[in-house]
Formats: structure tokens, C-alpha cells, sequence
């Protein structure tokens, strides 16, 4: 049973007939008390709520209800609505734990996709223990190991690919966030469909709208001709935005619009779009410092976070490591057609203590290098050695291996020593990074650098 939580008899009426028609069975409260006792007695499956009540248009009475619910069912999946409320009402709701809000007027399609999504996600939780019975399930080919934590993972990416559910993946660099994308995308209702990767760190503000909504001939300076933008490539699949941590504030806004309404406009044509598309992001930076630092909107994140997979560092799943190795060693068998090649096991206990900052993109650089460069089919310890190209701890100046720092830790790192080196003398210090003082301060801000100026 869904529960209908709304003062206007139209939204009631429009709701239930919608949910009816869909299959489920309705009921309705068009004030907060009755809400509260059916909610006891009755446990629905979903509440749909208004914010607003009466003439009360600053939603104290739907947050007040929504507090009340919690504390005496913490599972219930609650869906807002908002019309007149704004956006930050919903997103304290969300705080308050809420599961998801759409804005009045809603798209019918939206609703129904968010009800099953939220129904979906409440269903009791069935563990796989082993790979193999993972592998029975679900598409995860490309995905290695047999680490406990990757296997909750991996369940969890099965479970929640058949939903519309939008998904943050976080991580350090190199954690394989991309294949998980891939996989949450071959394991939906969408395999069939287009996956779109966009790498939001590559994308300048002045650029977003045209890369991500498209543009008409003649919006802009050479824009000759018509193109499409990347969601519309992915509707009906699925876009993943990669790197949105690094979405400039003024594209955020941008992004929120498509991701809350499902609409967008091309750049230089007032027509609206409209699409459907599954949205998965994902980043290697701490989104809630961000936000509490004024760099990320928060409402953005409630947006994109409805389901968040963390993905461990490989130092934590050292025992995965063999089998990385050896699932690089069999491709780069056929590649460069070499198919005596092996690890020995000393060899491979050696590379299980290694530290690899750079993660799994780290690991498969060093097999590939190793096996380009060395001459023999057994591969040693000494082969690996050769290709790690440690930097000399008294050169300062040598820069990181690839795949071992981002371009922002590089940044960053090169901030703190011009501070350092500078004793904190803003000028001089933007000065012998080349930039100029605002930029400087900018940058000690968004990598929260702390700093006491003494120029």
C-alpha cells in the first residue's frame, strides 16, 4: 500500500489514479494527524508527502510529520513533494531522512520510475556469499577479486542496476569506478541501451552547456553546425559523470536543473527537452567537506547520492591482488602473442606488499610495462623492480609516476610547498606558481589548505 499525504484533493486524486493505474494499491490523508495514524496502524510500503499544508506555505507541518514518522518507523521509504516550498526545504527533509523529492508540476513517467525505484531498493536484501554466485546472477566479467567487501559491493551493484536509482561511486583513483558504471549499466533494464562516459574534470564552464545539451548552428562563434549533446546521446541509457567534484559552481547549477526537472534546452534554441536517462557519478573527493566548504551544492548531492558505493583502496584487499595480476598476464598473453608468460608465486607474494598509491591502474601499468621490457616468459622480482622508477627522495622537483597522483593531489602538493617554501607570503608564493593572488587563494580554499598569512 502507498500512502498519499497531501491537503489538495486534486494532487490526491491525480496521485492515486496515476499509482492505481499502475498496479499498486492506494491510500489517502489529507492532513497530518490522519497521515501519522494510518503510518502507525497500517505500515504502508511508500509515503508520498506534501510539504505544505493549509495556506502554510513554509513546510513546517510536512517536516514535522516527516520527524514524527521516523521515529517510530526508520524504514518506510518517504517520497517529498514539493511545489511551493524551495528546494533547500526538500534537502532538509532528505536530512531528516527522506529518500527522495520531486517538484510539483512532476513528469508521470518520473513518479512511476521513482516509486518502483524506492519499493525496490526497500525489499529485503538476499547475500550471495561466494563470486560464483554472484556470477550466476549478474554481468560482472570485467570486474575482479574475491574480496568480502567487493562481493557486498557487487550485491549491491546487482540489486540496485535494475532500478533507476541514481548512484554516487567514491573512491581513490585508480579503484576501477568506471567498470563499476559499466556494470550497474549491463545489469539494468538499459544494457541495450546507451552508456555515456563524460569526464566533468575535462569540461570547462563555458563549455558545459554545449558539450552536455548540445547547440544549433549559430549559437555561438563558430558553432557551423547542429550537435548533440551527451544526454541526449544517453537517453534511455545511461550517462556517467566522472569527476564531478571538479564541476565548476556555475555548471552545478546547470547539472541540477536536468537532473531535477528532466528537462534541458540546446544551447541557442529556446525549445525545451525533455529525457530519460539513468544518472551515475562518481569521484575521489569527500563531496560533504566540499559542501560544507561552499564547493559542492548540496542539494546536488542529495540529487546524484540516493545510493552511494564506496570502493576500497587495494591495500584493503591485498589478497586480490594475484588475481589481477594474472587476469593482466592473460590478456597481454594474446596481445603482444607471448603465451609462455607467467608469475612465479614469489613473485607474486613480493607484488601482494607492494604499496601501489595508484590502485589498480597503477598495478596493471607496472604488469604492462614490465612485460614490454623484459625478455623472459617468467617474470621477476627484479623485472617488476626495474619498472617502479622510485623517485629520489632529494629531488624534489621529479614528478610522481602515472597513475600514482591525481592532477588535483598534484596541485595541491605543489601549493603547500610554495606556502611552505614562501612561509606563507601570498604574493611571493602565487608569484613562483605563476598565478595570481586571488587564484592562489582560491585554490588554498577548495584544497582547504590552512595557512596563517604573515605578508
Amino acid at each position: 500500500m502507498i500512502l498519499i499525504v497531501d491537503d489538495d484533493i486534486a494532487v490526491r486524486t491525480s496521485l492515486s489514479l496515476l499509482l492505481k493505474t499502475a498496479g499498486y494499491s492506494v491510500c489517502t490523508a489529507d492532513h497530518a494527524e490522519r497521515a501519522y495514524e494510518m503510518i502507525v496502524n497500517e505500515t504502508p510500503q511508500l509515503v508520498i508527502l506534501d510539504l505544505n499544508f493549509s495556506n502554510d506555505t513554509s513546510g513546517k507541518e510536512g517536516i514535522m510529520l516527516l520527524e514524527k514518522v521516523r521515529q517510530v518507523n526508520a524504514r518506510v521509504p518517504i517520497m517529498l513533494i514539493t511545489g511551493w516550498a524551495s528546494i533547500e526545504l526538500a534537502v532538509q527533509g532528505m536530512k531528516l531522512g527522506a529518500d527522495d523529492f520531486l517538484n510539483k508540476p512532476w513528469s508521470n513517467e518520473h513518479v512511476l520510475q521513482s516509486v518502483e525505484t524506492l519499493l525496490t531498493l526497500r525489499t529485503a536484501r538476499t547475500v550471495s556469499k561466494t563470486r560464483k554466485d554472484l556470477d550466476r546472477k549478474y554481468n560482472f566479467r570485467q570486474i575482479i577479486g574475491e574480496d568480502a567487501g567487493l562481493l557486498d559491493i557487487l550485491e549491491t551493484v546487482g540489486r540496485v542496476a535494475s532500478t533507476n536509482a541514481s548512484v554516487l561511486i567514491t573512491g581513490e583513483s585508480g579503484t576501477g569506478k568506471e567498470l563499476i558504471a559499466e556494470a550497474i549499466h549491463l545489469n539494468s533494464n538499459r544494457a541495450s541501451k546507451p552508456f555515456v562516459k563524460v569526464n566533468l574534470g575535462g569540461i570547462s564552464s563555458s563549455l558545459f552547456e554545449s558539450e552536455m545539451f548540445g547547440h544549433v548552428r549559430g549559437a555561438f562563434t563558430d558553432a557551423r553546425i547542429d550537435r548533440m549533446g551527451r544526454f541526449e546521446m544517453a537517453n534511455k541509457g545511461t550517462i556517467f559523470l566522472d569527476e564531478i567534484g571538479d564541476l565548476e559552481a556555475s555548471s552545478q547549477v546547470k547539472l541540477l536543473r536536468v537532473l531535477q526537472d528532466r528537462t534541458y534546452e540546446v544551447l541557442g534554441s529556446s525549445r525545451t527537452k525533455t529525457v530519460d536517462t539513468r544518472v551515475v557519478c562518481a569521484t575521489n573527493k569527500d563531496l560533504n567537506q566540499m559542501v560544507s566548504a561552499g564547493l559542492f551544492r548540496e542539494d546536488l548531492l542529495y540529487r546524484i547520492n540516493l545510493i552511494n558505493i564506496h570502493l576500497p583502496a587495494l591495500r584493503d584487499r591485498k589478497d586480490d591482488i594475484p588475481l589481477l595480476v594474472n587476469f593482466f598476464i592473460d590478456n597481454l598473453k594474446e596481445i603482444y602473442n607471448r603465451p609462455l608468460l607467467q608469475v612465479p608465486a614469489q613473485t607474486m607474494r613480493w607484488l601482494k606488499e607492494l604499496p601501489l598509491p595508484g590502485n589498480i591502474r597503477q598495478l596493471k601499468n607496472l604488469v604492462e610495462r614490465t612485460v614490454l621490457i623484459s625478455l623472459r616468459d617468467e617474470l621477476k622480482v627484479e623485472d617488476f623492480k626495474s619498472q617502479l622508477h622510485p623517485a629520489p627522495k632529494e629531488n624534489r622537483n621529479s614528478l610522481p609516476e602515472v597513475g600514482v597522483m591525481t592532477l588535483d593531489q598534484v596541485e595541491a602538493e605543489m601549493v603547500k610547498q610554495a606556502m611552505k617554501y614562501h612561509n606563507n607570503r601570498i604574493t611571493r608564493a602565487a608569484a613562483s606558481l605563476g598565478i595570481t593572488r586571488n587564484a592562489l587563494y582560491r585554490r588554498l580554499e577548495k584544497y582547504q589548505i590552512p595557512y596563517d598569512e604573515s605578508e
